[in-house]
């Protein structure tokens, strides 16, 4: 922990600021990039919520109390930029978010960034039929490996919540795929 304390010091101080923000770009790119590709699925999509998510965490650096983790903080921006992306984005097609979410999975197949297969598109389709908390969720518990302590701390949420989300989910998903 005194560790990120002085990660953050040198991220806040204007002569040690700028080789400490390429620091966090390096460590946080990818998994990011995981995180937010997890959400929204499009691989250009992903990569402009990417961006906007590093400018929002360096304009906001100088606001972060150090009251969750450095990680849960840069997570919770991620996310949000990510849902507000698909909200606006589903908004200015005049199609809901799931109907989005659907055709964005479809697309799949064509995306050169993607390596999954039929059921990989089915699980997908199931996810999307999910309310969003539970979505998310599932995705951040199975694909992205992350404790149920710091989704808690990254989503606001308590670990009975989230367990309980996350077992409605694999139900859902489980009903969805053996039916479909």
């Amino acid at each position: 922990m005194q560790e990120e304390k002085e990660f953050i010091q040198e991220l806040l101080n204007p002569k040690t600021q700028n080789q400490a923000f390429e620091r966090l770009l390096k460590e946080y790119q990818s998994p990011l990039y995981n995180h937010i590709r997890n959400i929204v699925l499009n691989h250009d999509d992903t990569d402009d919520v990417l961006q906007n998510t590093f400018v929002k965490v360096y304009q906001h650096l100088k606001n972060f109390k150090g009251e969750s983790k450095l990680f849960s903080w840069i997570y919770r921006i991620a996310t949000n930029e990510a849902l507000t992306f698909l909200n606006q984005k589903a908004k200015k097609n005049g199609v809901s978010s799931e109907t989005l979410q659907n055709k964005t999975i479809d697309n799949l197949k064509a995306d050169v960034y993607f390596d999954g297969n039929e059921i990989q598109i089915k699980l997908q389709k199931a996810i999307v039929s999910l309310p969003e908390k539970q979505q998310l969720v599932f995705k951040m518990k199975y694909f992205e490996e992350l404790k149920y302590e710091e989704i808690s701390e990254i989503l606001g949420t308590s670990v009975g919540a989230l367990k309980a989300s996350y077992h409605h989910a694999v139900k859902k998903i489980e009903a969805f795929v053996t039916a479909n």
